[in-house]
């Protein structure tokens, strides 16, 4: 299973406002960092989760030992762009630490458990990144 293939397929299935193949469309976004070391905009297709008028998205990785390369880009360059619904948004990233962690922490893992299968598996805390409209 090529991951970057899946992700291009869903990317465009998403771009054109269609169904996505195997994917619920009002629980996906798109989110476009700027590559840590390339400093190429990189888009990628991720469940999220709303709190309020921002998102979180979960650094989870499908259960891997490491992050997902996203993570690594919106860390170095916290101004990404978010395309959610019809619409499309400069947002601002930050880690979810403490108080707020865990609560949002509580809120994901009751709605969707198996994320705690993925930090389990991982070994690691999954990180949690709220993305604040710009």
């Amino acid at each position: 299973m090529d991951i970057q293939e899946i992700n291009r397929k869903v990317i465009d299935q998403f771009r054109a406002g269609g169904e996505i193949e195997g994917m619920r469309r009002e629980r996906l976004l798109l989110l476009t960092t700027k590559g840590a070391r390339t400093g190429t905009d990189r888009t990628t297709p991720m469940m999220f989760h709303p709190d309020g008028d921002r998102v979180v998205v979960m650094a989870s990785n499908a259960g891997a030992p490491k992050a997902p390369d996203w993570y690594a880009n919106l860390r170095a360059t916290p101004s990404v762009r978010v395309e959610k619904g019809n619409e499309t948004y400069a947002a601002t990233a930050a880690v979810a630490t403490g108080e707020e962690r865990a609560r949002l922490w509580s809120e994901i893992t009751s709605l969707y458990p198996f994320f705690l299968d993925h930090e389990k598996k991982a070994d690691r805390e999954i990180p949690l990144v709220v993305l604040t409209r710009a």
